[in-house]
């Protein structure tokens, strides 16, 4: 028993050693992030932060902080004039410039920045609202609302610093919060399975020698492929299987974002292998099968 002694305490240290790595390393996983000037709908981005002083102080402040924290950050500036050619720039398509930018800078998470001007007989202030969204799926996951002290000055550049000094650590926590628990869960599709009105088909199709369901075909390969396996069903009936929480990973194998596509595509895949004509439509996070 003294001789195992020495082994059980070495296996015990191993196994404590490389728990507490794999838990550095989770707590080091940072998303790389873009910061952006708020735009109402159609207007130019690009004016809005050209002809904003205060603005591009409190885009280009934020993005400080996130440098300073270690984060990946990605130039906004620098991704809106890949985008900046005489179709993207025309009126009626600035509600999708955005959309481009984002796609294109390949961040995990944007953070929208605004900011407000006031001034009062007590003295002037700046209002600073961020907003951090996951740009995979567009759903705000973090929002601070700053402002600056009150002072007799009509400096609202530094007064915007203030703001936004003021709140940014809370607001970094947060999101890391919140990235590191899309790593750990992954992130949500939705995935709506249905049938053209002509189709043979139908969820209680019996298929195979052992005349299994086709319903409980498709949830059981969705239990495999979803990340962790993690899925809920929302309901089936004959005409419709509706799961309004499928998870998949960050990132594939590769180091790049798992996109919902991809996840459609292999799922239209393996219908296409059971015999089906299968169309798909993917829209954000939204995922549509349709069997004919």
């Amino acid at each position: 028993m003294k001789k195992l002694l020495p082994f059980f305490l070495c296996l015990f240290l191993f196994c404590f050693s490389t728990a507490q790595e794999e838990q550095a390393t989770q707590k080091t996983i940072q998303p790389t992030i873009m910061v952006i000037p708020f735009a109402k709908e159609n207007q130019d981005m690009r004016t809005v932060l050209e002809n904003n002083l205060n603005l591009r102080v409190g885009v280009t402040k934020v993005k400080e902080g996130f440098d300073n924290r270690g984060f990946s950050t990605v130039d906004f500036r620098a991704k809106l004039k890949q985008v900046n050619n005489d179709n993207a720039m025309e009126m009626a398509n600035q509600s999708s410039i955005k959309q481009q930018v984002i796609e294109l800078s390949g961040a995990d998470m944007y953070v929208e920045v605004e900011s407000a001007i006031k001034r009062t007989k007590t003295g002037n202030s700046v209002t600073v609202i961020m907003t951090a969204y996951d740009a995979f799926s567009g759903q705000s996951i973090a929002n601070k609302v700053s402002t600056s002290p009150k002072f007799y000055t009509e400096n609202f550049e530094k007064l915007t610093e203030k703001a936004v000094n003021a709140v940014i650590e809370d607001f970094l926590n947060v999101m890391q919060e919140k990235f590191t628990e899309i790593i750990n869960n992954g992130r949500t599709l939705v995935v709506n399975i249905g049938f053209t009105e002509n189709s043979e088909y139908d969820m209680d199709s019996e298929m195979g020698d052992e005349e299994e369901l086709l319903s409980d075909i498709i949830e059981r390969w969705i239990e495999a492929n979803a990340y962790k396996n993690y899925y809920h069903l929302q309901g089936v009936t004959a005409t419709k299987m509706m799961l309004d929480d499928v998870r998949i990973p960050l990132k594939d194998n590769n180091g790049r974002n798992y996109r919902a596509s991809r996840f459609a595509g292999k799922l239209r895949n393996f219908l296409k292998k059971l015999g089906f004509d299968v169309t798909r439509d993917v829209q954000g996070t939204k995922i549509f099968i349709t069997i004919n």
